[in-house]
C-alpha cells in the first residue's frame, strides 16, 4: 500500500497521468475528434470512388454518342424522352408491389 501512495505523489507520475488525460479528453486532436475526422475520410472516401465510377460511365457514353448518329438519337430517346414530330411518346412506369 505504501508503495502505491508514494506512486501517487511521484511527480514524474502525476505529470504523465496529466499529460495522458490532456491528450485523451482536452487537446483538440482528442481520441473523439479522430474517430469522428476517420468517420468523415471514410465517408469522402466512398463518395470518391462513386463519382470516380460515374465519371468513368459518362466518358464511355460519351465516347458512344461521338462515333455514331444512331447511338446518339438512341440516346436522347431513352434518356430525354425525346420525339420526333410526327410520332408518340408513352412512358411506362412499373410500380413496385407493397405487401
Amino acid at each position: 500500500m505504501k508503495k502505491l501512495i508514494d506512486l501517487f505523489r511521484n511527480k514524474y507520475f502525476i505529470a504523465t497521468v496529466a499529460f495522458v488525460m490532456w491528450m485523451l479528453f482536452f487537446d483538440k486532436n482528442d481520441m473523439m475528434s479522430q474517430y469522428e475526422y476517420r468517420s468523415q475520410a471514410n465517408k469522402l472516401q466512398e463518395e470518391k470512388e462513386y463519382f470516380e465510377s460515374e465519371t468513368a460511365q459518362v466518358k464511355k457514353d460519351l465516347g458512344e454518342l461521338n462515333s455514331n448518329l444512331n447511338t446518339a438519337e438512341k440516346f436522347a430517346r431513352e434518356k430525354y424522352f425525346m420525339k420526333k414530330d410526327n410520332e408518340d411518346l408513352y412512358v411506362i412506369i412499373h410500380e413496385e408491389k407493397k405487401d
